[in-house]
């Protein structure tokens, strides 16, 4: 038996749930057969309900705020923005958009949110880092970066900083290898699966890629030989209750 000092928990989050409907496909898809354990849904699009659907049939899969206030992309070398929801350097404007988001979730889930993060991690920066700290605290759930006791690995990602693909990224082994890497004690890793049919996206076929490697049965099996515990921030919650 391992030691609780020796543990390893895995939280595998699904970015953008409800951003499409080939999107929220994804991320359920990983969840139904793969490893992933837990979404965080961004609440304002049209597809928000359908995902909000597909979780309250799935009462396991852990489901968080990803809070967005806009989006950028590379374009010739440079971030361009597609589009800005409110001022980022206006706390008032985005202390406000928060809680419209936030009334939102808990209307489409019921419930509050098990985690909260956000849409290209904006929330590094303030005055929304601050925000969701307090957010954060007012609900007893864990903010992405923030949290004590979790630690967040973005390595399973298909894109350089410079906008180039990385294909080999998203393989089986290379999401073994990150497995076979996690150190004890909690770790989220964040994934971004989808069929981006729909959505206009840099990050395309990347996707569906991520959903490949999640889903393959070589994972599970290294999940299950390393005695890796898959869980969400919901369990982990009421396991420290």
């Amino acid at each position: 038996m391992i030691s609780d000092s020796a543990r390893i928990s895995l939280v595998v989050n699904g970015d953008d749930f409800g951003r499409s409907p080939g999107l929220t496909r994804g991320i359920v898809e990983c969840f139904d057969r793969g490893i992933l354990t837990s979404a965080s849904l961004m609440t304002l699009w049209p597809s928000s309900s359908l995902a909000a659907e597909a979780a309250h049939r799935r009462p396991d899969l852990g489901v968080g705020l990803h809070v967005d206030l806009g989006e950028w992309t590379l374009s010739g070398g440079s971030w361009r923005c597609t589009y800005l929801r409110v001022d980022l350097e206006d706390e008032k404007q985005v202390a406000a958009e928060v809680e419209r988001q936030l009334r939102a979730f808990r209307r489409l889930l019921h419930r509050d949110p098990t985690h909260l993060d956000s849409h290209q991690h904006v929330h590094r920066g303030e005055p929304l880092r601050s925000i969701l700290v307090s957010l954060s605290a007012s609900l007893g759930v864990p903010l992405r970066h923030e949290a004590i006791g979790v630690r967040y690995c973005g390595e399973f990602f298909g894109q350089t900083n410079g906008g180039d693909h990385r294909p080999e990224a998203l393989s089986v082994e290379a999401l073994v290898g990150i497995l076979v890497g996690l150190p004890p004690g909690t770790t989220e890793l964040a994934c971004h699966p989808g069929y981006a049919i729909d959505l206009v996206t840099d990050y395309r076929s990347q996707r569906e890629l991520e959903i490949r490697a999640l889903c393959d049965p070589v994972v599970r099996a290294a999940v299950q030989a390393l005695e890796i515990e898959l869980c969400s921030f919901q369990r982990l919650a009421k396991a420290t209750a």
